[in-house]
């Protein structure tokens, strides 16, 4: 397939030119080159064997794009191009909102002019806001975007869901990206932000070599272990092979699908840090700053339809961490029968456990539920965990979260959507 890739020349948009001319397809890059380079572009050259067509337009240039399409017949569009950095579109939400959305609604109608209508777009994990659950699930409700940069992610969710639904042609995959680190294993590409870095590991390694004198650390007062934030940090080569599965997916796939792309485990700030000294054997000078506006506690992914193939042990190792957290757990009638440190257990039954105990009840009603977990809550701050099902297993799940929410309205509801073979890893005994 001929793809076009929308701020190619970017530390994501150049990885995925690799793993896409790996599986075979072939790119061509737009790229304004606001905050990238073409040098990415030469050096992806080396790596591939290749020269990679590159033209500098903006995508709001409606003409210029036009003209790439004149010389090229896409298959598929993968839509890297926007500003990307949180706090600066706390301070610039009218230059987020103008660039993000006009560039979007612009590519969009050139897209459809010229007979492609297969999207891939690089949204974010931000459109999930303050999540209501962790780890986040692609059947997390969108919140409210603490940030303009996130809210021109969710609204262009919208905008093309909507543009899809009018025209059943249109194949779109929205990939909601967590904190992509690392780099080509050759060394030659990676994260080089032109200015002030806003991801954290360029900071990081830009204070390590000297280049600047300190990390400054927003917040040390979440509720975390070490009081900073928690994110999810995937490797960038895992990031770029999922636009390379989601192409495959849109050309095989009708209408709209939304991946997250994660890891399913958190690490907070000074984590990071900490394993970047032991590794690098450097000090890495940091000073704690006060919270930085639009930012959140915790943010990471669950393992669920965007790895359908991960192993039971994979899955025990990605919910190590919110397993630590759980004192008191509830199963949803999704499970279809098996057994639990020795314990039987039935299709319908409702399993609860508490300080590694297991209880049962028979009955699979909303009821029966608030009744077994109002005798094994004894402190409201407690964590509640639901392991939610498919199709009506996974309604009166909802249904049965919706109630526990309503009666315990202080308690932490923690959803998980996970495969039948994490239940004994999780149920187990310490």
């Amino acid at each position: 397939m001929k793809i076009l890739l929308t701020g190619g020349a970017g530390f994501i948009g150049s990885h995925t030119l690799i793993e896409l001319t790996e599986a075979g397809h072939e790119a061509v890059v737009v790229d304004n080159l606001d905050n990238s380079s073409p040098i990415s572009l030469k050096r992806v050259a080396k790596i591939i064997g290749k020269e990679v067509p590159f033209y500098k337009v903006d995508i709001r240039d409606r003409e210029g794009l036009q003209k790439v399409f004149d010389e090229h017949k896409f298959d598929a569009c993968i839509h890297f191009a926007g500003l990307k950095a949180v706090g600066e579109s706390c301070a610039k939400p009218l230059e987020y909102y103008e660039n993000n959305m006009n560039g979007t609604f612009v590519l969009v109608d050139v897209m459809r002019k010229n007979g492609c209508k297969n999207m891939i777009f690089s949204s974010s994990a931000t459109v999930y806001g303050d999540p209501a659950i962790i780890p986040i699930t692609e059947e997390c409700p969108k919140g409210h975007c603490t940030n303009p940069y996130g809210q021109t992610k969710s609204m262009l969710e919208e905008v093309l869901m909507d543009v899809q639904k009018a025209d059943n042609e249109w194949n779109i995959v929205l990939l909601r990206y967590f904190n992509p680190i690392g780099a080509h294993k050759s060394g030659t590409i990676g994260e080089d932000p032109k200015g002030i870095p806003n991801n954290l590991l360029p900071y990081v390694t830009q204070v390590a070599s000297g280049k600047r004198e300190y990390l400054s650390v927003f917040g040390n007062d979440y509720n975390i272990h070490d009081g900073t934030g928690v994110r999810d940090y995937i490797h960038v080569v895992d990031l770029a092979r999922g636009h390379a599965c989601a192409i495959d997916y849109a050309s095989a796939n009708k209408g709209v699908e939304v991946f997250n792309l994660g890891t399913s485990v958190g690490y907070s700030v000074l984590d990071m840090v900490n394993a970047f000294e032991t590794a690098n054997g450097v000090k890495v000078n940091y000073k704690i700053a006060p919270r930085r506006e639009g930012d959140i506690a915790e943010c990471y992914a669950a393992l669920s339809i965007s790895d359908p193939n991960a192993s039971a042990l994979e899955m025990k190792e990605g919910f190590e961490r919110a397993v630590g957290r759980i004192k008191c757990a509830l199963l949803s009638p999704a499970v279809k029968g098996c057994s639990l440190d020795g314990i039987d257990i039935k299709r319908g039954d409702t399993v609860g456990i508490i300080r590694n105990k297991i209880v049962t009840s028979d009955k699979k009603r909303i009821g029966c539920a608030l009744t077994l977990i109002g005798m094994l809550v004894s402190d409201e701050s407690s964590l509640l965990t639901v392991f939610r099902g498919k199709g009506a297993d996974r309604r009166e799940s909802r249904k049965i979260t919706d109630a526990v929410r309503e009666r315990y309205p202080r308690l932490e509801v923690y959803e998980i959507y996970s495969a039948e073979e994490i239940y004994p890893y999780i149920f187990s005994a310490e």
